[in-house]
């Protein structure tokens, strides 16, 4: 590839950063079209761009620009928890809270807790690497799990549970990371344990969700409906970006004030439609988030023998955090399940839909490598990277095994659109009167348009803003129209 860093040779600093944008953006699109073929996901198509391109394989990004991207994980998962803010309506979590907290609990920290006595005890790893690695195995994926619900069609309470369990994983996850990562960075320092080194940090992560709250409050005093799209999106970005540069400031991460932030500004408007909006917006940068990581994976240090945190090689710790994370899902999805009575299909067939693993676990994988810094963050980030790629692999076929083993979805026709088998009269129907009303009821329920509910919104509020202008224009030229006439 020496040929095509000779275009960086001579270059400004300025157009290399602008080609290897350019590159990431095509290398992650480009990579989409093979992955779609495979019915991936589009994050393993970005992470998988990243590692072809990147400084352990080809080589065709130059090392600083990579290094100059380390602002990305912070703008990228702000996005992602501002839009997992919209989930955590009160009237919901008045109806289902409780239960589905159980279970959430119970997922999210029993993977974390065998995840870390794997690390810490049987493996014998320093302490802040485990505890930050546990942290981040509580996280999940939920887009791969929400894609095959919707591919499916599923229904029923299986699939209530499961979005609710999903929505809430999140915060779990953020929660634990905030603590390990502050109580990390503690006992790497050294001096004795205190309970400080825990309230410290459990009381910074509640003043930033505090902080987080009165940001939504900004926000919703300063989007009103009347406000066009640009300047809807021009001030919750700028928002985002303010309080996430705020907690940089500090040293703090800003996820879970993002998340209070999407969550006061849902509750408080009921303005659903600039999530969407938010939704259409992001895709080029969590593009070049998720590319950006798979350039920070290295490779050669996974299948490299001397590649190791301590004694213990990297590939190793890698294959058993991937195998040790889905048995501590499964138990504790199936433990909580149990514990709020739900029903045996729930209950078995839960934990393999919470396999999946991308992009909060990689966004904080790449926070806690900035934190951690030198070969233990290297480790952990590469650790999560490789695994995440696995779990995306393999979490939608798990995801659609649950939701046929508990019989959320049906291939068969009468099972997917029911309908009355009696007329109006009391008359039994034919088959063939069955079959014309079930293809009629199918007919009414597909959308006329293939248009997804972010495309739709931004769509809806640009025709609206155009609409508004054609209507000053009209009313200002009348207007010119009469004082032409009077004089």
């Amino acid at each position: 590839m020496k040929a095509f860093s000779a275009i960086y040779d001579g270059a400004s600093p300025a157009a290399a950063a602008i080609i290897s944008v350019s590159l990431i953006l095509l290398s992650g699109f480009l990579m989409t079209r093979v992955t779609k073929k495979l019915k991936l996901p589009n994050v393993t198509a970005y992470i998988v761009a990243g590692i072809l391109i990147g400084p352990f394989c080809l080589n065709l990004v130059p090392a600083e620009i990579i290094t100059g991207m380390e602002f990305l994980p912070d703008i990228a998962l702000a996005f992602i928890a501002f839009s997992t803010g919209e989930f955590f309506r009160f009237e919901t979590l008045k109806k289902n809270g409780p239960k589905v907290i159980v279970i959430t609990v119970f997922e999210s920290l029993t993977a974390s807790l065998f995840v870390f006595i794997l690390s810490c005890v049987v493996l014998r790893l320093d302490l802040a690497f485990s505890l930050v690695l546990a942290a981040l195995a509580a996280a999940t994926a939920p887009a791969s799990t929400m894609m095959t619900i919707r591919q499916t069609g599923a229904k029923g309470d299986f699939v209530e549970t499961l979005l609710q369990v999903v929505a809430f994983d999140d915060i779990v996850g953020l929660l634990a990371y905030s603590v390990a990562i502050s109580v990390a960075v503690h006992s790497a320092t050294g001096g004795a344990f205190s309970l400080s080194r825990i309230a410290v940090p459990v009381l910074t992560n509640a003043l930033v969700l505090a902080l987080g709250g009165v940001f939504g409050l900004v926000m919703k005093l300063m989007i009103q409906k009347k406000r066009s799209t640009d300047n809807r999106l021009i001030i919750a970005i700028a928002l985002l970006f303010a309080f996430c540069g705020i907690c940089t400031m500090f040293d703090v991460s800003p996820l879970l004030g993002c998340m209070s932030m999407g969550t006061i500004y849902i509750n408080s408007t009921g303005d659903d439609k600039l999530f969407r909006q938010l939704g259409y917006f992001s895709p080029p940068i969590l593009l070049l988030f998720f590319v950006r990581s798979g350039m920070s994976f290295n490779l050669r240090a996974l299948v490299n023998p001397s590649g190791a945190v301590g004694a213990v090689p990297l590939l190793l710790i890698g294959v058993l955090y991937f195998v040790t994370r889905i048995v501590g899902k499964y138990a504790g999805a199936w433990t909580g399940c149990l514990l709020a009575k739900k029903a045996r299909e729930t209950r078995n067939y839960l934990g393999l839909a919470l396999i999946p693993q991308a992009g909060v676990a990689i966004g904080l994988a790449a926070l806690g490598a900035r934190t951690l810094q030198g070969e233990a963050g290297q480790a952990l980030q590469t650790i999560i990277l490789a695994s995440s790629v696995l779990y995306e692999l393999i979490g939608p076929g798990c995801a659609k095994l649950s939701l046929y083993l508990s019989k959320s979805y049906s291939t068969k026709l009468e099972d997917l659109v029911p309908v009355s088998e009696q007329t109006p009269e009391g008359k039994p129907k034919t088959e063939l009167e069955l079959l014309i009303e079930r293809i009629q009821k199918i007919q009414e329920e597909i959308p006329s348009w293939n248009i997804n509910e972010e495309e739709s919104a931004y769509t809806e509020e640009a025709e609206r803003h155009y609409s508004l202008l054609a209507e000053d224009a009209a009313s200002s030229f009348r207007r010119n129209a009469k004082r032409r006439h009077r004089k």
